[in-house]
C-alpha cells in the first residue's frame, strides 16, 4: 500500500489536484518525463499519471490530475493518510536534455503539470528555459510560482484574456520566435490538438519539437498495444518507446481519432463488470 502524504487543490476552480505519495522505490529511480500507473484497489482500473515531482530523500512521488472519470474522482476523494493499492513505476523513457542551451517548454491546461518537471529539470542543468503556460481562464491557472521559480522566463496566456496575455500558447511561441528567440528545442505537453499546432508552428523554422503523448494505455509494458501511435510511418508504443516523440513525425490525425474513441466510456459515472475477472470495476 502507498500512503498519501499530502493533498492540495492547485487552482481556484478546484479542477486539478496534487498528491504526494510515499513510494520510495519509485522515487529512487524516476526522472522527469516518466510516469506511473496506479490502481486504487483490486477491482480498480490502471490509471497512468505523469510524475510531476519527486523527493529521493523523503521517498515520495508527486502526481497531479483532474477528476474526470470514475477512477480519478474516487482518487480525488482520498485524503492524507489514506492509501493506494498499486503505484508502479517509473515507466517510459525520461526527458533527454543533454546538449541544450535554450529551450521553450509549452504547457496547455493540466499539461502544465507534466511540462513543469521538464522545465525544472532543464533549469537545474543551467539551460535557459522559456516556459509558456496556457489556460482557458484565470480560475484554472496553476503552478504559477513553481513554474516561475524553475524557468528563465514565464509567459502565461488565457483564452479569454482574464489573466496574462489573451490568446493561445501557439501564438505566444510564434511571437517569441519571430522576435528573434532561438531555441535548440521546443517541448509541448497538453491536449493533442495543442501539441499538433505547436508542431506545425515550429516546423517551418526547423526547430526540433518534442511532444509527450498520452494515448489510451492499459498495461504500460508494451504488451497490450493499446497505446500504439504512428511516428515517422512506424508503429511505436507510448509506454515503452515514449511518452516523448518528435512532434514533426507524429500522425496527429490518427492519434486524435483514437483518443476520442472511448470518450463516452471515459465519462461514464457508473460501475461495470469486467469481462476478464468478473469483478466490479470503477470506470
Amino acid at each position: 500500500m502507498y500512503k498519501i502524504i499530502k493533498k492540495r487543490v492547485l487552482n481556484e476552480a478546484g479542477t486539478t489536484l496534487e498528491m504526494v505519495v510515499e513510494a520510495p522505490l519509485v522515487a529512487r529511480r524516476c526522472l522527469a518525463g516518466q510516469f506511473i500507473i496506479l490502481r486504487l484497489d483490486e477491482f480498480g482500473e490502471r490509471v497512468p499519471l505523469t510524475i510531476a515531482d519527486y523527493d529521493r530523500e523523503k521517498g515520495t512521488v508527486t502526481i497531479m490530475f483532474q477528476p474526470v472519470g470514475r477512477s480519478t474522482q474516487m482518487l480525488a476523494e482520498l485524503d492524507e493518510g489514506d492509501s493506494i493499492l498499486d503505484f508502479v513505476g517509473p515507466l517510459g523513457k525520461p526527458t533527454h536534455i543533454e546538449g541544450l542551451k535554450r529551450a521553450a517548454v509549452v504547457g496547455g491546461g493540466v499539461g502544465c503539470a507534466i511540462a513543469y518537471p521538464v522545465a525544472k529539470a532543464m533549469h537545474a542543468k543551467g539551460i535557459e528555459v522559456d516556459m509558456i503556460a496556457g489556460f482557458r481562464s484565470k480560475n484554472i491557472v496553476m503552478l504559477e510560482d513553481e513554474m516561475r521559480a524553475n524557468s528563465t522566463n514565464l509567459y502565461i496566456t488565457t483564452d479569454d484574456g482574464s489573466y496574462g496575455k489573451k490568446g493561445f500558447v501557439t501564438d505566444r511561441l510564434k511571437e517569441l520566435i519571430e522576435a528573434g528567440r532561438e531555441y535548440d528545442e521546443v517541448v509541448a505537453i497538453g491536449p493533442g490538438v495543442m501539441m499538433k499546432y505547436i508542431s506545425l508552428a515550429t516546423k517551418p523554422y526547423g526547430i526540433k519539437t518534442v511532444v509527450s503523448l498520452n494515448p489510451i494505455m492499459i498495461d504500460g509494458t508494451g504488451m497490450c498495444g493499446g497505446c500504439r501511435v504512428s511516428v515517422g510511418g512506424e508503429t511505436k508504443f507510448a509506454c515503452v518507446d515514449g511518452p516523448e516523440f518528435d512532434g514533426h513525425l507524429v500522425d496527429w490525425d490518427e492519434l486524435l481519432r483514437r483518443g476520442a474513441f472511448y470518450k463516452e466510456e471515459e465519462a461514464a459515472q457508473k460501475e461495470h463488470i469486467c469481462r476478464l475477472t468478473g469483478g466490479v470495476r470503477h470506470a
